[in-house]
């Protein structure tokens, strides 16, 4: 079974400086300590289970695993989910094609990558239409409850903290700016790749000089947060408020989570019991 806590809700916090961050593959050559660190991370198995029921919960050895930095999704994740994803991609798709996707892909759908093969006119207007989204989510944007706390906390134990948003940038810094709280490196959208890739994260590994094996990525998305987790070699950590990933349409996707949450309030409890926290 899943590692699963269920702990009550909190809620204030230090800054740090934000980073922006160049494209992965255009990255100058790293220094020998990161290259040492990335030889064997870059294409790394995924981890596959059977099913969601059958996840095997982490040993309760003694030697815990050294925890060095948490990566955080934004919408849904750092903030109440203010975007009707369903009725977007409806908007984009058109109601039958996102039916016939949907059933096909039961993680979610990938709407970027799904409109990066169109034509640019159809293209231009599918982006039309999502950034139209987007800002009417921006208009509603709320901090989750616990993620004040919860960055504090990591504060309090310098774990460093980052952001990786398939989000725009603008999103970010309204983010930033309204909260007072602040991710470095903080990934939007404009890097290229974006989430599922690992890219983003492998980035925000190197940019702190930490092995992938020492950070945790914490999403609210199987098939974009928990998949760059696994790929990337890091720990995951899924954020699933509803209990949606409990039903058996999801127990065969691929990617899957070592632990899973229905709030952000119990993670600094989870992080304490299963890691060393070390900066």
């Amino acid at each position: 079974m899943f590692n699963v806590v269920n702990p009550p809700h909190y809620h204030t916090i230090p800054t740090l400086p934000l980073v922006s961050a160049p494209n992965f593959h255009q990255m100058p050559l790293l220094p020998a300590l990161s290259r040492a660190i990335f030889s064997s991370s870059v294409h790394p198995l995924p981890r596959s289970f059977s099913s969601m029921s059958n996840f095997v919960t982490p040993s309760s050895s003694s030697v815990k695993a050294r925890l060095r930095g948490v990566v955080f999704d934004m919408d849904g994740t750092l903030t109440v989910p203010a975007i009707d994803f369903p009725a977007m991609y409806k908007a984009v798709l058109g109601e039958e094609e996102y039916v016939s996707i949907r059933k096909q892909k039961p993680s979610g759908i990938d709407i970027l990558q799904h409109i990066e093969d169109w034509s640019p006119d159809k293209q231009r207007q599918a982006y039309e239409i999502i950034a139209d989204y987007e800002k009417q989510g921006l208009d509603r944007l709320e901090i989750m409850p616990g993620a004040s706390e919860l960055c504090a906390f990591l504060d309090s134990r310098s774990i460093r903290r980052g952001l990786i948003t398939r989000n725009v940038k603008t999103a970010v810094d309204l983010f930033h700016e309204r909260f007072g709280i602040t991710f470095s490196p903080a990934l939007s959208r404009e890097f290229r790749p974006y989430k599922p890739d690992p890219a983003p994260l492998l980035h925000i590994c190197s940019t702190w000089e930490v092995r992938p094996s020492e950070v945790m990525m914490i999403g609210d998305s199987l098939k974009d947060d928990v998949a760059c987790g696994n790929r990337a070699g890091t720990f995951t950590c899924l954020l699933d408020e509803t209990g949606k990933y409990d039903s058996p349409k999801y127990e065969h996707v691929e990617y899957k989570p070592d632990y899973k949450v229905s709030c952000l309030a119990g993670i600094h409890s989870l992080l304490e019991a299963n890691f060393e926290l070390a900066p």
